[in-house]
C-alpha cells in the first residue's frame, strides 16, 4: 500500500489492546433534473454539492494545535482547510493508515468518482468502513463482512465499500464514533485548498508552520497524480486533460479554466439564476444534445463532473474550438454570450499553461 504521510500517523503512543452561469441556450430547466439526492441509509449524509480539491496534505506525529490550524487558514489563497484524527490501526494482520471524518464534509476532499459515489458515504455515516481498492484487494476485504479493527481497543466493522480516497499513504476511512473508540490522534492531518497559487509555495508555508519534523505533502507532483491519458481520472485536472483528447486541437487549459469560471472545479454546482446545473453550467436544453455518459454508468448525468466535462469538450468542439484561433473564440463565446467571457477564460487557459508546463 503507497506510502506518503505514513510515518507521522501514529494510535498516539498506544498499544493496541488485546459561477457565472454560462446560459448554453434559453429554454428553462425541467424541474428537479440533476438535483443531488440525500440518501439515508441507517446513518444520514448530507448531499454533494462542491468539490474541494485537495493541494497539500500534512500531518504531525501529534495532534496539530488549533492555533497552527488557524494560521494555515489564514495564509494567502488558501480558501479551505479540514482537519482529520487518523492513526495506524490493524487490519487482517496489517497495518492501515485510517482517517476518522465526518461523511458529509469529507466526501468532498476525495476524488470526483469517490465523491459522486453516496452509497459509499451512507455507509461511512452508517459506522462502517471505507477503504481504497488497494486495500480491499491486498488484504482480501469483501464488501458486507465484520472485521476486528485494532487500535486502542478492538471494534468489529463492517465494510462498507471501496474508492480511491486520492489520499497518498491513507487507505482507511471510518465514521469519527469509531475513530474515537480506537483512540485515533485528534487533528493528526490537514488537508489544503489553495486555488491559484503553486502548491510548492503552500508547502513551504505550511511546513514553517508546523516545524520541521512535519510531514507535508504536494498532492500534485507526477508521483501522486495519474498520468490523464489513459485509466480512471482522479481529479479535476485528469478529467480536463482526458476530455480535452476528444476534441483534437482543444487544450485542457480551455476546460480547466472554463470550470473555474462556471463552477470553481465543481465547488458551485447548482442551479445558476439563469437555470444551469453541474460542474460545467449546462441548461439543460443544451444538455440533452450535447451530454455525455463518460464514466460507462449508463446516464449522461449533468451533476456528474465525469460527463460534464467531456460534454463542454463536445459542446466546444461541434463550435469550432479545435481549429484555435478565431474559432475557438467563437466556441467559447458560444459558451456564454460575452466578450468578456471569452478574455477571462483566455487569460485563465494561458495561466493553467504557464503553471503546469
Amino acid at each position: 500500500m503507497s506510502a506518503g504521510v505514513y510515518a507521522a500517523l501514529t494510535t498516539d503512543g498506544s498499544k493496541p489492546a488485546a459561477s457565472s452561469g454560462a446560459p448554453h441556450g434559453d429554454t428553462p430547466p425541467s424541474a428537479g433534473q440533476g438535483d443531488p439526492v440525500k440518501v439515508v441509509d441507517e446513518g444520514q449524509v448530507a448531499p454533494l454539492r462542491r468539490v474541494v480539491p485537495p493541494d497539500v496534505l500534512a500531518a504531525e506525529g501529534g495532534s496539530i494545535s488549533a492555533a497552527k490550524i488557524a494560521r494555515i487558514a489564514k495564509l494567502k489563497k488558501v480558501r479551505d482547510v479540514v482537519a482529520v484524527a487518523g492513526g495506524a490501526v490493524q487490519l487482517q494482520g496489517r497495518q492501515v493508515n485510517a482517517f476518522a471524518v465526518d461523511p458529509s464534509s469529507f466526501r468532498s476532499w476525495t476524488p470526483p468518482g469517490t465523491a459522486k459515489k453516496t452509497d459509499l458515504w451512507a455507509a461511512l455515516a452508517a459506522d462502517r468502513f471505507v477503504v481504497s481498492p488497494d486495500a480491499a484487494k491486498e488484504l482480501q476485504l469483501a464488501q458486507g463482512y465484520e472485521y476486528p479493527v485494532v487500535g486502542r481497543t478492538i471494534p468489529k466493522l463492517t465494510m462498507g465499500g471501496s474508492g480511491d480516497l486520492g489520499l497518498p499513504g491513507i487507505n482507511m476511512l471510518v465514521s469519527k464514533k469509531s475513530g474515537t473508540r480506537m483512540g485515533l490522534v485528534p487533528n493528526v492531518a490537514v488537508l489544503v485548498n489553495a486555488p491559484g497559487v503553486s502548491p510548492a509555495k503552500v508547502v513551504k508555508a505550511v511546513r514553517k508552520i508546523l516545524g520541521g519534523g512535519a510531514n507535508v505533502v504536494n498532492l500534485h507532483d507526477a508521483k501522486y497524480q495519474s498520468s490523464g491519458t489513459g485509466g480512471k481520472a482522479n481529479s479535476y485536472l485528469d478529467l480536463y486533460k482526458q476530455a480535452a483528447t476528444t476534441c483534437p486541437g482543444l487544450s485542457w487549459t480551455v476546460l480547466a479554466a472554463i470550470g473555474q469560471v462556471e463552477s470553481d472545479h465543481g465547488r458551485n454546482a447548482g442551479r445558476s439564476s439563469a437555470g444551469a446545473l453541474g460542474p460545467m453550467q449546462f441548461m439543460p436544453a443544451t444538455w440533452k444534445i450535447y451530454g455525455v455518459d463518460g464514466d460507462g454508468d449508463g446516464k449522461a448525468d449533468i451533476m456528474n463532473p465525469y460527463d460534464a466535462i467531456p460534454g463542454a469538450a463536445k459542446y466546444l468542439c461541434a463550435n469550432g474550438a479545435g481549429r484555435g484561433g478565431q474559432q475557438l473564440y467563437r466556441a467559447i463565446w458560444h459558451y456564454n454570450h460575452a466578450d468578456w467571457y471569452v478574455q477571462k477564460v483566455l487569460n485563465l487557459a494561458r495561466a493553467y499553461a504557464a503553471r503546469y508546463s
